[in-house]
């Protein structure tokens, strides 16, 4: 996983760990962080593929605004990776054509 587990400022950043799942994968997290940094530190860069021409698509604006970063949670579609925090056993899956990993 890559993260920063001691910041020369803020000192040892220890959450909880978490897991969730991405596409029948499970991954670990950290309490409190977005879908999207739970993934991005777990080498996930993309999260959907676009409707027109099935192009990757991942994380954009990191905000909330572009909606690049949109996944299904626990059967809710369109959801915003960036700004949805991670929950224990959370099921995530990407929206378009589906890539095995």
């Amino acid at each position: 996983m890559m993260r920063i587990t001691d910041h020369p400022i803020l000192g040892p950043l220890e959450k909880k760990e978490v897991t969730i799942q991405f596409n029948g994968v499970n991954y670990a997290g950290l309490e409190n962080e977005s879908i999207a940094a739970t993934l991005l530190a777990n080498g996930i860069r993309t999260l959907r593929y676009s409707e027109k021409e099935q192009e990757p698509r991942g994380i954009y604006c990191g905000i909330g605004h572009c909606y690049e970063c949109r996944v299904t949670v626990n059967g809710k579609r369109s959801v915003r990776a960036c700004i949805t925090p991670v929950e224990d056993q959370m099921i995530v899956e990407s929206q378009g054509i589906r890539h095995e990993v």
